[in-house]
């Protein structure tokens, strides 16, 4: 078997048993199980949700996104080896350290297998939640630009590149495109003030005023408890984007919960210490991928433009990245997670054949 044949590149025809279609993402699909199948499974397994709580097998890829385009390799390279196992391992061990922590719950119920989880389903919030430390990327474009309000907030002069912000900042964007909102452009990605918030908090999915403070609250100790757990590893937390919904406990109340993944390289900027004391940023996340697709190719613009778009995913789909590229990807993400559990990122012979025989003889999800 070679090494393409080990990438999980399409995620989204598994014969899982679902009444409605597979949700696919850049990098996860999402499989909404059928109303018995989630109530036999709640029963079977003690999770702690109400009995009639929808439930979902969520399967992450290996695929590589950056600048909102799917970036595939030579030789058949779909995906990027041991890019899904890694994301998935880091964000199980950040969640865990929340629990112990006493932070919120995730979504996450039980972990089936190193692609896989099994969530419940929640009601996100309309916000990419962006927690700041250091000043690097699109702020730091902003800057340079002479912008000294970001998101509301007031930056002051003689700021430099990649430096440690004064306060870690919360620089909050909307998630999708949200219609309506007045002040709030209807565009995916838009940066958003606390303001914005406050007067539409219901349009951003918030049940009340006070949960804008405990999302805020949630987001810093979320962002401090990584933080403190990679400098002891000398990594820095650069920046990071949460992201946050609603669930209901057995009791059937709204509880405010992380979704999707935390402190991951793909969600996140994690620089390595010694480096950075040496003067010298080493990327141990997906933004050294970024960086080298703004110097890959001739035109950066097209990458940024957002006007763009259609010669972006044109980019994206008529070139096959060199196979080193690839592998490069692979080192930065198996060894940060490897660095943050403590333990070896094993890539699958055939994931998905793994995912099948789990799924169909521990929970009887697959004919």
């Amino acid at each position: 078997m070679n090494l393409a044949d080990k990438v999980l590149a399409i995620n989204n025809d598994l014969p899982i048993r679902t009444d409605a279609p597979v949700h696919s993402g850049k990098v996860r699909s999402v499989y909404w199980l059928t109303e018995a199948d989630s109530a036999r499974l709640v029963e079977e397994k003690g999770y702690n949700v109400p009995s009639d709580t929808p439930l979902a097998i969520m399967v992450i890829s290996d695929r590589i996104s950056a600048f909102d385009c799917i970036w595939q390799g030579e030789g058949g390279m779909k995906g990027v080896p041991g890019k899904g196992a890694a994301l998935n391992a880091i964000s199980n061990h950040w969640f865990k350290l929340f629990k112990e922590q006493g932070a919120a719950e995730s979504h996450i119920l039980d972990i089936p297998h190193p692609f896989v989880w099994i969530v419940q389903k929640a009601k996100p919030v309309m916000i990419e939640a962006i927690c700041r430390q250091y000043i690097t990327g699109s702020m730091w474009r902003s800057y340079v630009k002479g912008e000294r309000e970001f998101c509301g907030i007031e930056l002051s002069e003689g700021l430099t590149k990649d430096a440690k912000l004064p306060t870690l900042l919360q620089t909050p964007s909307t998630k999708g495109i949200l219609d309506n909102i007045p002040g709030v452009p209807a565009v995916d990605d838009v940066n958003i003030t606390r303001k914005n918030i406050e007067d539409n908090f219901e349009a951003f999915n918030f049940k009340s005023l006070d949960d804008i403070t405990l999302y805020e609250k949630l987001l810093t100790e979320g962002f401090d408890v990584i933080s403190n757990a990679l400098s002891e590893l000398d990594q820095i937390f650069v920046d990071t984007k949460f992201e946050f919904g609603y669930v209901k406990d057995k009791a059937g109340n709204d509880k405010l919960i992380y979704m999707d993944e935390v402190g991951t390289p793909d969600s996140s900027r994690i620089w390595d210490g010694e480096q950075y004391r040496a003067g010298k940023v080493v990327e141990n996340s997906k933004e050294g991928f970024r960086q080298l697709l703004l110097n890959h190719f001739d035109d950066a613009d097209i990458l940024l433009n957002k006007d763009r778009m259609d010669e972006r995913e044109a980019l994206a789909r008529d070139n096959e990245l060199p196979l080193s590229v690839l592998m490069d990807v692979s080192k930065t993400y198996t060894e940060i997670a490897e660095k943050i559990t403590g333990s070896k990122i094993e890539l699958s012979e055939n994931p998905k054949a793994e995912i099948i025989k789990i799924l169909r003889e521990q929970y009887q999800l697959i004919d």
